[in-house]
């Protein structure tokens, strides 16, 4: 029997004072959710979606209800899931409909013969399952609606430091169940005024995540295109077999910003359960368990 452990993070960016409380709330939130699930023996996937679950309707974060808006005013929402036994996976790219795009990942790994579905066919597909749907409107906050109209109208300051001012709460879990598997899972709304169609690495096998029981799993949170480039989650992986789960993410985020000038954060936890966290932007929110590595 494996001691069950759970990780889950709510974005990398230079979150300001104001907004840190809610972040670190939501995480916490959210911890709690997954580590429910492993106290009453349920497995490493229900508990990741449980936690991201939280995060997608909590409208701190960029996934699910609040997502950053893409250039036509609208709500592209992407998700994606592993499991560590099988390797079996699921992901939905670009949903409006889909009240909690993690279910639909999850629908997608445990019972469909596919990987990944995009748009239209992924809110079909939701029908089908018969997960809960919303109007596009429901994940739209006056927030990002005001935002939208002032880039509209011409005001570039939102975007002027989007990587690091506003990179993006892009929301995911990491957790061990008692049986010793792994998952890992990330959700998001992708970035700030994005191109219609645009996908970032968050909802991408071996992009943004990966979880192997052989080898452990792996989160990445941040400025997808750089990250997508640098390989980042799957150096963070191979490094970990050389080095603690803390050093070998923060040689993949230094790797990350050398190699390509990117900004993000990761999480990795080892199949023993042991975590660890690095980041180049002002602040990541998370939370690890045990309780090791804290955010700033």
């Amino acid at each position: 029997m494996a001691e069950p452990r759970l990780a889950v993070h709510g974005g990398a960016w230079n979150i300001p004072d104001e907004l840190w409380p809610a972040h670190r709330e939501g995480c916490a939130k959210a911890h709690a959710s997954g580590m429910a699930v492993l106290a009453r023996g349920g497995p490493a996937v229900e508990a990741v979606a449980a936690a991201i679950r939280v995060m997608e309707d909590d409208p701190t974060f960029d996934a699910g209800r609040g997502s950053f808006l893409n250039e036509r005013g609208e709500v592209e929402l992407d998700a994606g899931v592993m499991e560590g036994r099988r390797l079996a996976s699921g992901a939905v790219l670009g949903v409006s409909r889909v009240k909690n795009p993690i279910d639909l990942a999850v629908y997608i790994m445990t019972q469909d013969p596919h990987c990944l579905y995009t748009g239209e066919g992924g809110q079909r597909l939701a029908e089908r399952a018969g997960l809960p749907l919303v109007e596009p409107t429901y994940h739209v906050l006056e927030r990002e609606l005001a935002t939208h109209r002032r880039i509209v109208a011409g005001d570039r300051a939102p975007l002027a430091q989007a990587w690091t001012d506003r990179a993006g709460d892009t929301v995911g879990a990491i957790a061990l169940d008692a049986s010793g598997d792994l998952a890992a899972g990330n959700s998001t709304g992708g970035v700030l005024h994005k191109a219609v169609g645009r996908v970032g690495d968050a909802p991408l096998i071996g992009s943004g995540f990966y979880a192997d029981n052989e080898r452990g799993a792996v989160l990445c949170t941040g400025w997808g295109e750089p990250i997508m480039r640098s390989g980042m989650a799957m150096r963070g992986l191979f490094l970990m077999e050389r080095h603690p789960p803390k050093r070998a993410a923060e040689l993949a985020v230094e790797h990350l910003r050398r190699r390509v000038g990117g900004y993000g954060g990761m999480l990795l936890m080892r199949p023993d359960g042991v975590c660890g966290a690095a980041y180049n932007t002002g602040r990541m929110a998370f939370r690890l368990e045990p309780a090791g590595d804290r955010p700033a």
